[in-house]
């Protein structure tokens, strides 16, 4: 075995003995199944490839049998949307004592929900676009008269763009009522804003808050929709972004600013809209962004020279970090850095 090799297989066992049986939690039974499948099996690969001892397991209730089974000493968590991105597990796992990758539960909580991570940047003064909530008797003429046009009708914890709706008439107004009252839960119009989307993950390296460069993404159509996110081949994903590089730093700012003000923890996404003044939005934060072969944290850290192995084993020892009684965290969340 040549020295380079025998270099790595120490570099993989270190890597196995200090995360231990690693699940990497996926799949579920939210809308957002088949992504967490997918993001979960890219996740799942990199961390074997790098000798821990991962392995997968298929939504909560076979990930907590599998806990009392003495089988799990921690976990990754890739699922997406309701139960696995809302606290919930989170609460179980902090219950158990059982250490977890990315945010607790309240920021799990207050990632998942649109309306409130909203209120919370109001209060900061960070700019997010003004909103309404959508009550269950409100009708689209009521909303387009008190509100006014164009407006985005959401439902407030769905994410990949399920119970989105752009409206620019009262007709699609009409239809993103439907199309959210479909979905269930809370529903709220915000503004909308025309111009680029753009995003800023951030992420915990060695203690530290690291905002990775933004990245600007131009579907082919005008809405950045689930076949644009996850199937098509069209969409462009620029970074460097294009943007000045002021705008840039402020938006990197912003993002720590709004990932803190959550109190999240580990890694997350964090999404802006740039309107036609250049001027960013901000419009929700992800906690446990997607892993896929389109998804954006991976394509952000790779242009500052992290690979996808190297990425998942930083969050990997967010399960480590955050989880320690003798360290706090918040004494890293005003330690922010731009890269």
């Amino acid at each position: 075995m040549s020295d380079q090799n025998q270099n790595k297989s120490l570099d993989q066992n270190q890597d196995q003995n200090k995360y231990g049986r690693t699940a990497v939690v996926m799949g579920g039974s939210s809308r957002e199944r088949q992504v967490s499948l997918w993001s979960g099996a890219a996740v799942l690969g990199a961390l074997q490839a790098r000798g821990v001892n991962a392995f997968a397991v298929d939504g909560i209730a076979e990930l907590l049998e599998k806990i009392s089974q003495r089988l799990v000493d921690r976990v990754f968590i890739i699922l997406h949307g309701p139960g696995g991105e809302d606290g919930t597990l989170q609460g179980a796992l902090d219950a158990l004592g059982v250490p977890y990758t990315g945010s607790g539960v309240l920021g799990s909580a207050l990632g998942m929900d649109k309306m409130r991570s909203k209120r919370i940047w109001q209060t900061l003064l960070l700019p997010t676009a003004e909103f309404q909530v959508v009550h269950s008797n409100d009708s689209a003429e009521s909303l387009v008269q008190n509100f006014g046009l164009p407006m985005v009708i959401k439902s407030n914890c769905e994410g990949s763009t399920f119970g989105i709706t752009m409206a620019r008439s009262l007709a699609e107004v009409a239809q993103g009522l439907v199309t959210s009252r479909a979905i269930g839960g809370e529903i709220f119009a915000e503004r909308l804003i025309e111009g680029d989307e753009c995003t800023c993950a951030v992420l915990a390296i060695d203690g530290k808050l690291v905002a990775l460069p933004i990245i600007r993404i131009v579907p082919k159509d005008a809405f950045y929709d689930f076949d644009a996110k996850y199937l098509s081949d069209d969409t462009q994903y620029l970074v460097p972004s294009g943007l000045s590089a002021q705008l840039e730093a402020q938006m990197q700012a912003c993002a720590i600013a709004a990932f803190e003000g959550i109190a999240a923890s580990g890694w997350a996404r964090i999404d802006f809209m740039v309107d036609q003044n250049a001027k960013a939005w901000l419009l929700e934060a992800n906690t446990a962004p997607g892993m896929t072969s389109h998804s954006l944290v991976p394509k952000a850290a790779l242009h500052i020279g992290i690979d996808f192995e190297t990425l998942c084993l930083h969050v990997l020892d967010s399960s480590i970090k955050a989880r320690n009684p003798s360290h706090d965290p918040s004494h890293d969340l005003n330690k922010g850095a731009a890269v």
